[in-house]
């Protein structure tokens, strides 16, 4: 979708700042926002693609005001309401003023933390043959769906070259919209600076993304 999160390419926002020695945490609550997000995940609420739709969506000034773990906790409590396993009075609340509703994949243990903590296989069996090779020349396509996608804004419509293949992947478009895993062909590629951002850019610059093959089309 295009939102306020797609800032790639943009400015005006001032000077990154990296923090010295930057804790993982930068107080207790954003800990427990991770365990909770994951957790739910885990127990079958959500899929990652969704949880991270429901971050995109949250309003531009809330978004741009909002620390990283401040985003995820909204996007949690959205995604939550909307899949009817909280509502808005048991968040004001905090606490359950109904029976709490079955999870797909029910309750985990302790014994299960340690692989619940390891990122998930995306990588699936091809359903058809790969459209490009690398060295292809790919073009970007001007889409702009209203669901989450992980194709850039300021790479549609600009030409690249294909310069890596990493087989078929579940395809974020359609998990976001519980559509299914629809696995589609991933590849990497490397755009010119100039091509991106036109010839005042530093020639210099090359920029790789990886992009499914639904976005791309022959140059």
């Amino acid at each position: 979708m295009n939102g306020v999160h797609d800032m790639g390419g943009m400015d005006g926002f001032g000077k990154v700042e990296p923090e010295p020695n930057e804790p993982v945490f930068h107080a207790e609550w954003e800990s427990r926002v991770l365990a909770m997000v994951r957790a739910m995940g885990a127990a079958g609420a959500y899929n990652i693609d969704m949880s991270r739709f429901y971050r995109e969506i949250l309003p531009p000034d809330v978004y741009l005001a909002s620390s990283y773990y401040k985003k995820w906790l909204l996007g949690l409590e959205d995604l939550l309401i909307d899949q009817g396993l909280v509502d808005a009075e048991e968040i004001m609340m905090g606490h359950a003023l109904e029976p709490a509703r079955a999870l797909k994949r029910g309750k985990f243990t302790l014994d299960d933390v340690e692989r619940i903590m390891v990122r998930g296989k995306f990588e699936r069996p091809a359903q058809a043959p790969a459209k490009f090779k690398i060295g292809d020349r790919a073009r970007a396509r001007n889409i702009h769906p209203a669901t989450h996608t992980r194709l850039p804004r300021y790479v549609r419509g600009r030409v690249g070259v294909v310069e890596r293949v990493h087989g078929c992947h579940v395809f974020p478009d359609s998990a976001a919209q519980e559509a299914g895993e629809n696995p589609q062909w991933l590849y990497t590629i490397v755009f010119e600076g100039t091509e991106l951002w036109g010839a005042d850019s530093d020639p210099t610059v090359k920029v790789s993304i990886d992009a499914f093959e639904p976005y791309l089309e022959f140059s």
